[in-house]
């Protein structure tokens, strides 16, 4: 299997140097990492789909897709002399390996790790001790939220800060702690509604502060909000659809139709969904 892996991974880094080739193909020749990044992100959404769907078979298609960027990317980058695939591999294996400690260093006396949550927090702290010794010129890198990536969505953002911030002790001690910081929020929120003129600045940054918030809370009932938020919205898109067939099926359009009508096909979809979209 290893043997097997390691020559199939060689076969599409071979391929990838042929398509960049000076007579390879003059599409893949064309491109830069700024040209790809819309394809990485591409790439990643379907994997996460496949995921979702627990389609297996597609999973398997869609890693190859997405280990073809990473091999496309390295091949840009090995072009300009600055890195090859080799070291990207070489990095990601050492540093597994430097911050697993409890299962590579035990014969050197490292401390075992008995939970999941102690081996976050020994994560985190490999990672600041790491940010430290390498003495970054970027100063940012060297606080706890530093490198996490800005790109990332902004719910899932919110999330890993959190786990940052959580990693050094400071978290809510309780999760109905978090519910009561939602419902401040929530709170605040309304007054911004209620006060008559909306003040839109005011309203965005409340409700920014309740996402977070609810982020926070997913953390801490070990929910992956992005995830948890993609499923509502296929779960939304699927009743949804439903209701729109039903009504262009009678001959009327969703426009024209009173909202009472519209609710009560949306209670029928949910029905006809099944309890899993509910």
């Amino acid at each position: 299997m290893t043997n097997d892996a390691a020559e199939q991974f060689m076969r599409l880094v071979g391929i990838m140097a042929a398509l960049r080739a000076p007579d390879g193909c003059p599409w893949d020749r064309e491109q830069t990492i700024d040209s790809l990044e819309p394809y990485v992100l591409e790439e990643t959404y379907e994997v996460l789909e496949a995921i979702d769907r627990h389609d297996h078979e597609g999973l398997c298609e869609e890693l190859g897709d997405f280990m073809f960027q990473a091999v496309f990317l390295a091949q840009l980058e090995a072009e300009a002399g600055r890195f090859t695939i080799a070291d990207s591999l070489r990095h990601v294996a050492d540093k597994l390996i430097r911050r697993h400690p409890h299962v590579f260093k035990r014969a050197d006396g490292a401390e075992t790790l008995a939970s999941a949550d102690q081996v976050r927090v020994r994560w985190e702290e490999i990672k600041a001790q790491e940010r430290s010794a390498r003495g970054d010129a970027d100063s940012v890198r060297k606080t706890i939220l530093g490198g996490i990536a800005p790109a990332l969505p902004a719910l899932l953002r919110a999330y890993h800060i959190g786990v940052r911030a959580a990693s050094v002790g400071f978290d809510w001690e309780r999760t109905s702690d978090v519910v009561a910081k939602i419902q401040e929020e929530v709170d605040e929120l309304r007054e911004v509604v209620e006060a008559g003129a909306l003040d839109p600045v005011r309203a965005e940054e409340e409700m920014g502060d309740l996402l977070f918030a609810i982020a926070q809370l997913a953390r801490q009932l070990g929910i992956e909000p992005e995830t948890a938020l993609r499923k509502a919205n296929d779960k939304f898109t699927a009743r949804f659809t439903v209701v729109e067939t039903a009504i262009t099926d009678s001959g009327a359009t969703l426009g024209e139709v009173p909202l009472e009508r519209l609710e009560e096909e949306w209670q029928r979809a949910k029905g006809k969904l099944g309890s899993a979209a509910r």
